[in-house]
């Protein structure tokens, strides 16, 4: 199979009938003719991620989010900055395809990388609506008890909540990614946890003045509010694991492996 062929299996795979004119699905380096030996898949085409794709003899990543540090992956901006030449260096001499798998991996039938969440989680029969963005009803816990949970499942070190860690809470929503941002909507989280009644949003990035406002000022009337912020990375690369599942009989007898790209962050 070349690039071409993985391409096309996996958006047939996802339930995608109508391609998107304007999408950051595209080939990031390489061609679409490439006989493919072996298939990387992350939720970042990191430094680190591309050299254990090169020492496990993959020649194809494929990476949710960009490798070019812009939601659309433009260069022009780099120029010859060393890091670009470095790193485009690192992909060429060693002719790696990297092929970005984003808006598709959201809009298909069902949005994959939520898949793979809830797969991570053991939620899969708490559903409350099975789109997303998700609402949960679960056993009655404490805040603090579930961002443990989370911390556990997501294999996290450190872990942010907003409000009182005593508070109870059963009616949880999810906002994986940047879905916490709003998409285009500020308000659309505030208006989600009204709506939904839900106790807890569970979160990737946050702007510290919308949600992360909102649960503040309700933690502070006493009300029963609360917020867990996991980050992007960690929100979402569950569901770049769970691809690693679904992509293995799609491509016959190329390898294909996760690779955890991992938080960025160092905790002091």
């Amino acid at each position: 199979m070349n690039v071409n062929d993985v391409i096309e299996a996996v958006l047939a795979e996802c339930g995608v009938t109508t391609r998107l004119e304007k999408t950051c699905d595209v080939l990031i380096s390489g061609t679409a003719d490439t006989e493919v030996h072996g298939i990387i898949v992350t939720f970042m085409a990191t430094i680190d991620v591309i050299k254990q794709a090169i020492a496990c003899g993959a020649n194809m990543i494929i990476t949710h989010e960009p490798t070019w540090y812009t939601g659309l992956d433009d260069t022009d901006w780099l120029h010859d900055d060393p890091l670009y030449v470095a790193k485009q260096r690192l992909i060429e001499e060693n002719q790696i395809t990297i092929w970005r798998f984003h808006d598709h991996m959201h809009l298909g039938k069902t949005d994959r990388i939520y898949d793979g969440v809830l797969r991570e989680i053991g939620w899969e029969d708490n559903l409350l609506e099975k789109h997303p963005p998700h609402t949960y009803q679960i056993e009655e816990t404490t805040l603090a008890e579930l961002a443990a949970f989370f911390k556990q499942k997501l294999s996290m070190d450190v872990i942010r909540i907003i409000g009182n860690p005593d508070i109870k809470c059963k009616r949880i929503g999810m906002l994986v990614g940047g879905g916490s941002l709003g998409l285009g909507k500020e308000q659309m989280p505030m208006e989600l946890m009204w709506d939904k009644d839900l106790d807890v949003m569970v979160c990737g990035e946050i702007t510290e003045w919308t949600l992360c406002a909102y649960v503040n000022d309700a933690a502070m009337l006493g009300l029963n509010k609360g917020m867990i912020i996991v980050g992007h990375e960690r929100s979402e690369e569950s569901g770049m694991k769970f691809m690693a599942e679904w992509l293995k009989p799609l491509v016959n007898d190329i390898p294909v492996s996760f690779i955890d790209a991992r938080e960025p962050f160092i905790y002091l």
